[in-house]
């Protein structure tokens, strides 16, 4: 097997695996607020994490910055419960009277939030990254193929958390109101329980 098809094999599995309990909880919290036929703004949020992590993986990995992996694993929680907590408080306000948003700015915010947390998660990813590479020097091809696989990864799960949305919305007449209530607090709770087990791992 190549060496392109193995870091890009190992960043997919890094993304689509049980032990990647924060990123899944973070994909989770980050589509809960929309259905299927939101996809353009589901594709906008996905690409402006993508930006994010691309850039801080790329960094850290290639020793450009560092930063302590403690902090940044207590830190991914927090992005977690964030967009959790974002969801929450635009679903209790589901009844109320809406004003009218120019479109561009209805984008901008979940989108500028996205990209700085994909920067937090670029240097969780990187310490996975780095452990695998040991000492290797000038790892720009191992880089590249693990990050197209992370991305391919995220793809899935997004396109499942959707495709289970839209499931459950027009199948079970579930409401889109209870869907992101329920899947939001789901996200806040593994998000708590992750950082507390950070706080005393």
């Amino acid at each position: 097997m190549s060496t392109f098809v193995t870091y890009l094999h190992l960043g997919f599995l890094h993304i689509c695996s049980p032990r990647a309990t924060d990123h899944l909880t973070f994909l989770l919290a980050l589509c809960a607020p929309y259905v299927l036929a939101d996809w353009r703004r589901v594709l906008a949020l996905v690409t402006s994490f993508t930006v994010g992590h691309s850039l801080t993986l790329a960094l850290a990995t290639l020793g450009v910055v560092a930063f302590p992996p403690t902090v940044i694993e207590a830190l991914i929680p927090v992005t977690i419960m964030a967009a959790a907590v974002f969801n929450l408080a635009r679903a209790g306000r589901a009844d109320q009277p809406r004003r009218r948003v120019p479109e561009p700015v209805l984008w901008a915010a979940p989108n500028a939030l996205a990209a700085m947390f994909g920067l937090i998660h670029g240097l969780g990813f990187s310490n996975y990254l780095r452990a695998l590479l040991g000492q290797h020097s000038k790892p720009v091809l191992e880089l590249l193929a693990f990050n197209v696989g992370v991305e391919l990864g995220q793809v899935l799960v997004v396109a499942a958390i959707l495709l289970l949305g839209a499931l459950l919305l027009r199948g079970f007449g579930v409401g889109r109101r209870d869907w992101v209530l329920a899947v939001s607090g789901a996200a806040l709770g593994v998000a708590a329980l992750l950082l507390l087990q950070q706080k005393y791992a």
